[in-house]
């Protein structure tokens, strides 16, 4: 047999540089190859090249499921090096599924549409996906709409993520199953929010509950019932009538397309206890009711569920003022209210607390007419005079001027203080102004006993005043006021200012005011005194002049003396 003519020196050069390019051309690329091999955890793969190249078989084996390599399969690998030190190709199938998984999401990425992966591990903040040989990180916050405790269930699973950013550069890509569940959510929502009405009636499933109310899945689309829509009757917190995962019957109340919000309904769907609620409670009618909810302003009543009235703090009480509406009544109380107004337009009740009892100051008039004799402690003493605590829980007033007999001012202040226990006679009843009158002089059993109508006493100036002036009658007689047109007969001498302090003067009683107080005149005894001279020494009809009449008298009266 022949042999083959040597190559030349040129020839073998030529024929070395086509091989090592050619060999070389394949390095930094993505070439196919077929399998020729399987070998343990190896898969082996022949690429064209002087020797195969060997790819560890886990390369071949998609997160949660088993490899994808038979022997004859065509593959496509990376060609990290063409030769090895041990004469083996240097291949890469991830490296390969890399590259060519690049260059499919840039263009997903590039045209917003959504990429399928699968979530395979756990890294600080988030998780890791495989996207078709890329991998991805998807932060915690993009899981779910809702946080999700448990991500197990979602790993291993393919399904669809949207790319929120790519750096080829750096190798980095950012995904989001978040943003597919909201689209997809938007979606469901939009086309059953077309199929619903105001004033429709659906089930739904209570999802979340909040003080102000509660959340409830419509079947897609979440629908708020708020709690003053949940009953007609107060309610505190929507746990008293509903629990998380309880099928209610809801009522459409409004439905807001533009922003898809869906406002609902439980009470809707009950009678209204507002109609003919005028009828029910009329004006001036006493009713029994139970205290829902107390304010600084009032207490709520309940005279029955789903109608509720307001006691004002002013309609409360009689004799209490000024205090707390938790110092009177406390919630759950039953009480008896009378209706004062009823608005069935603004669904409001005006009730009155202290109407549904009788007027104390009314009922102390019927049992304690003026002129009754009272007793009472002391509550408070004021710079004009004592207030004294009644029968009926009411208080009554003690002017300085009628504590004592002969002591006035703060010399009469002086001698009670808070605590005594002290008698007094009504004066005064005033119902409209809730004012009670009373004396503790007057109360005395020298009040008015020592004198007699028409009788001359001897009294004592204490004061002029501008209107005339206080005097004591005798030692420690009653006090009385005698007025200016009651000083003297001549109109000259009714002037207060010429009497002082100490100075002993003579009236008449001509009365008593209804506290049994005397009334005095020296003008009245003045008038008196003529009348019985006249009678006594003559009259004018017998031609002696008023002169002739009191000068006989004066001259008598000095030789008396």
């Amino acid at each position: 047999m022949a042999t083959a003519p040597m190559p030349t020196r040129d020839e073998f050069a030529a024929l070395l540089e086509d091989s090592l390019g050619s060999s070389q051309s394949f390095e930094g690329r993505v070439v196919k190859g077929r399998v020729t091999a399987i070998e343990n955890d190896l898969v082996v793969i022949d690429v064209g090249l002087k020797s195969e190249g060997r790819v560890p078989l886990k390369e071949f084996t998609p997160p949660g499921r088993e490899p994808e390599v038979a022997v004859g399969d065509e593959v496509e690998v990376y060609v990290d090096r063409v030769e090895n030190a041990n004469g083996e190709a240097m291949l890469s199938r991830d490296r390969a599924r890399r590259e060519a998984a690049w260059d499919k999401l840039e263009e997903k990425f590039t045209a917003q549409e959504r990429v399928e992966g699968v979530i395979f591990g756990r890294v600080k903040g988030g998780f890791t996906v495989d996207l078709g040989g890329a991998v991805a990180f998807l932060p915690g916050s993009q899981v779910d709409i809702r946080p999700v405790r448990d991500v197990t269930p979602l790993m291993g699973i393919p399904q669809p993520f949207q790319i929120l950013k790519m750096d080829r550069k750096r190798g980095n890509i950012v995904v989001s199953r978040r943003a597919i569940l909201e689209e997809t959510r938007a979606e469901a929502r939009s086309g059953l929010i077309r199929t619903l009405t105001e004033g429709q009636v659906i089930e739904g499933v209570v999802k979340n509950i909040h003080d102000y109310g509660a959340f409830v899945d419509l079947g897609g689309i979440d629908g708020l019932l708020h709690v003053t829509d949940m009953s007609y009757k107060r309610v505190q917190h929507p746990g008293e009538l509903i629990n998380i995962g309880d099928t209610v019957k809801v009522q459409i109340v409004r439905i807001n397309r533009e922003t898809q919000r869906i406002s609902l309904g439980m009470k809707q769907l009950e009678s209204d206890p507002w109609e003919n609620a005028a009828k029910r409670y009329v004006v001036g009618g006493k009713f029994r009711g139970r205290v829902t909810n107390i304010t600084e302003y009032g207490a709520f009543v309940e005279l029955e569920p789903g109608i509720e009235g307001l006691v004002h703090v002013s309609e409360m009480s009689w004799v209490k003022k000024n205090v707390h509406p938790g110092k009177i009544v406390s919630t759950s109380q039953e009480v008896d209210v009378v209706v004062l107004e009823v608005d069935t337009d603004k669904r409001r009740i005006s009730l009155g607390l202290k109407q549904a009892q009788r007027n104390p100051w009314e009922l102390f008039a019927e049992m304690h007419p003026v002129g009754t004799i009272v007793e009472g402690e002391v509550k408070n003493a004021t710079e004009f005079g004592l207030f004294v605590g009644l029968p009926g829980d009411v208080d009554g007033m003690v002017h300085m001027s009628d504590i004592s007999w002969g002591v006035s001012g703060e010399a009469a202040l002086s001698l009670h203080k808070k605590g005594d226990r002290v008698r007094a006679r009504v004066l005064e009843v005033d119902v409209e102004r809730e004012r009670i009158s009373l004396g503790i002089k007057q109360a005395s059993e020298a009040a008015g006993a020592k004198v007699a109508k028409n009788e001359v006493v001897t009294c004592t100036v204490v004061a002029a005043r501008d209107g005339g002036i206080e005097v004591q009658v005798g030692e420690d007689g009653p006090s009385a006021f005698i007025k200016r047109s009651d000083l003297s007969r001549d109109r000259d001498d009714q002037r207060p200012e010429r009497f002082q302090p100490g100075q002993k003067v003579d009236a008449m009683v001509i009365g008593f005011d209804r506290a049994k107080n005397p009334m005095l005149s020296i003008k009245a005894l003045q008038i008196a005194e003529e009348k019985e001279r006249v009678a006594q020494y003559g009259s004018s009809d017998s031609g002696a002049s008023l002169g002739d009449i009191l000068g006989a008298a004066l001259n008598k009266a000095k030789s008396d003396s």
